[in-house]
């Protein structure tokens, strides 16, 4: 294994398709990645002051998204307006955070934003992520979604979220995904490559486990869970299938791999439950925004709904914390 610091990430240069590694990996036992995520709600309780911090965590590491059919640029400037500050006044305040800037690690949206996104985030440190090949179901010609991503990292975007088409997975065309993946990695440059998988579309764990893997050899920096258009998108079983694909991926390789799970995470409670689990299995280094994101578009209102209950003893309404 490649060694490497702990507090240095080496970006993925991926590996060629592995068969055999993935003929090994083919065995996941459902039941027990289900008995684990439940063992890992209860064992642990975070309260009080621990809870607002780990929240502020929490809030750092989302790709706060917009992906509407009714986005517009003055949406999106909003948006990157509540990513420059993510939290009311009143609420820093309170937390006595001073100075300290808590931002999301990025903001997400499609490539016709991007430019927009870009100018209004300029300066903040804030990343620019682009949906691209034909987000949600990655149908479109090969070359129309490598094009797509060309055009976001030229219009500036530095992370690109790329979805695979699920029928490869279906049917086990591993080296097919692998070389698509493997343009999209080569198109992105030095912008990062963040592949959606639809693990709500994949039907089975071992399926999940498996597209992880060919992505990981593919060169990908992140594995996502799901595009948020699904019927089922992130779920813990998931996510701990992913999460353990990580794992064994980075000790073959000593290469660290990004994880985010989207769609569905809409409450305090659940990103703590996320957060729990990266900690649990990967450690302490996977709480950094360089290794995990949540793709959220409602989470940020209910964090700022808990945070203000902690300070005051009272929840507010969501409107009083507008997203955009």
């Amino acid at each position: 294994m490649q060694a490497q610091p702990e507090d240095a990430i080496v970006r993925n240069p991926g590996m060629a398709l592995d068969l055999g590694w993935l003929e090994e990996m083919r065995g996941v036992n459902r039941s027990a990645l289900e008995r684990r995520v439940q063992t890992l709600a209860r064992r642990r309780s975070i309260k009080a002051d621990n809870q607002a911090a780990w929240l502020l965590r929490a809030v750092a590491l989302m790709d706060l998204t917009t992906l509407n059919s009714n986005d517009t640029d003055e949406r999106v400037r909003r948006l990157c307006a509540k990513a420059r500050n993510p939290l009311r006044a009143d609420i820093v305040e309170g937390l006595g955070l001073g100075e300290t800037a808590i931002r999301p690690a990025a903001v997400c949206v499609y490539h016709p934003f991007v430019a927009t996104a870009v100018a209004a985030l300029a300066g903040t440190g804030i990343h620019v992520a682009a949906v691209s090949t034909a987000f949600p179901h990655g149908l479109a010609p090969l070359e129309t979604r490598i094009a797509e991503i060309r055009a976001s990292v030229g219009d500036g975007a530095d992370e690109i979220d790329v979805v695979i088409p699920r029928g490869l997975v279906f049917g086990a065309k591993w080296q097919e995904l692998y070389d698509e993946i493997a343009r999209f990695r080569e198109a992105c440059g030095e912008a990062h490559l963040k592949v959606i998988l639809g693990t709500g579309d994949l039907a089975t764990l071992r399926n999940v486990t498996l597209a992880s893997m060919v992505a990981m050899m593919a060169g990908a920096d992140f594995i996502k869970t799901s595009t948020g258009k699904e019927s089922v998108n992130a779920t813990l079983p998931v996510g701990l299938a992913m999460v353990r694909a990580i794992r064994a991926y980075r000790e073959r390789t000593g290469y660290l791999i990004g994880f985010k799970p989207a769609g569905g995470i809409s409450t305090a409670k659940a990103s703590l439950d996320w957060l729990v689990l990266m900690r649990e299995e990967l450690g302490r280094r996977w709480l950094e925004p360089d290794l995990f994101r949540f793709g959220a578009s409602s989470l940020l209102t209910d964090i700022e709904r808990q945070l203000e209950h902690h300070l005051t003893g009272h929840y507010s309404a969501a409107h009083r914390h507008a997203m955009a």
